[in-house]
């Protein structure tokens, strides 16, 4: 369930109470005529989360958020008898249905690139070429958990499906800037440990187990990627983010920038072309799966939510 605010224009609020009241999936309506400043009502309802995107869909038709605004807050907790008949009609798959606003909205603040985003990059991308160095898949994994870059490229994914160029271009440009730091960050440790003489022992006789994973795309690392993007992409959807996830996502993209800067260091260009062309294969694949995901949640949910309503109108 979500509470939804709408600080309507006076000659529109009833219009949207008609709207609000009309809807079987909407509770607890209260208006505040008058509340505003300058001029405006203030409407707050409780709204069933099967329900909540006709609902926001129907709002945006009467441009409501053009002359007023339209405010989400996600309800964790709810304890009506009132509520629980509401919701009867509702239950099922479509009782968890996104709310696809919210997840436009976590979208886009995710992928906002900020001066954390590259300073988390930078240093999983040093730490990424220490476990490199080291063989340490521990010190791999570390640097995964530190990856940011989910974020912009989910934003891209998003720009795409909404054909808007603006966050394409934005989610791309971090992207190309932030991994650029990281390879360069990875690139001035692994020659500043050459220059104190302490590249270890194995990585200067070839043994790189952990390198040769990475630098070698193959059929295995797409099928990676594939999953990665799907999962991200869900788990987003569902607001089931967590640590887990982006060391799942990261395992594609932060390894192979880091192993860029340790090739390039380390006088392998061989390498560093091959986890180039890994990092690359494997951001591109997360943002069309990702965008594939996207509209597929999308057809799948419309789908789920138009049979539901019309079983309910055919009922009413």
């Amino acid at each position: 369930m979500i509470h939804l605010r709408v600080a309507s224009p006076p000659e529109q609020t009833d219009q949207v109470l008609a709207l609000l009241a009309g809807d079987g999936g909407v509770v607890d309506v209260v208006v505040h005529r008058g509340a505003l400043h300058p001029a405006g009502d203030a409407i707050e309802c409780d709204v069933l989360a099967g329900a909540a995107n006709d609902v926001l869909a129907r709002l945006r038709e009467l441009r409501v958020h053009q002359h007023g605004s339209l405010m989400v807050d996600p309800v964790e907790l709810t304890m009506s008898d009132r509520v629980d008949a509401a919701a009867v009609g509702l239950r099922g798959p479509l009782a968890r249905a996104p709310v696809w606003a919210e997840v436009e909205a976590r979208i886009v603040g995710d992928a906002t690139a900020t001066p954390s985003f590259y300073l988390y990059l930078v240093i999983a991308g040093v730490i990424g070429a220490v476990g490199l160095l080291t063989n340490s898949e521990i010190l791999i994994v570390a640097a995964m958990i530190l990856g940011p870059e989910y974020g912009p490229i989910t934003g891209v994914a998003l720009g795409i499906d909404r054909r808007s160029w603006l966050p394409i271009r934005q989610g791309l440009a971090a992207l190309a800037v932030g991994f650029s730091l990281a390879v360069l960050a990875a690139y001035a440790f692994t020659m500043l440990v050459r220059a104190l003489g302490l590249v270890p022992t194995a990585f200067t006789l070839g043994v790189r187990p952990v390198s040769h994973l990475i630098d070698t795309p193959n059929f295995y690392s797409v099928v990676v990627a594939v999953l990665a993007g799907i999962a991200g992409v869900v788990a987003l959807t569902h607001t089931r983010t967590s640590t887990l996830l982006g060391v799942f996502v990261s395992v594609t993209t932060i390894p192979a920038a880091a192993d860029i800067g340790v090739a390039l260091a380390a006088s392998s260009p061989a390498q560093a072309r091959g986890s180039l062309w890994q990092l690359l294969l494997n951001i591109t694949l997360l943002i069309v799966v990702g965008f594939a995901t996207l509209r597929a949640q999308r057809a799948l949910w419309g789908r789920i939510s138009r049979r539901v309503l019309t079983r309910r109108s055919a009922h009413g």
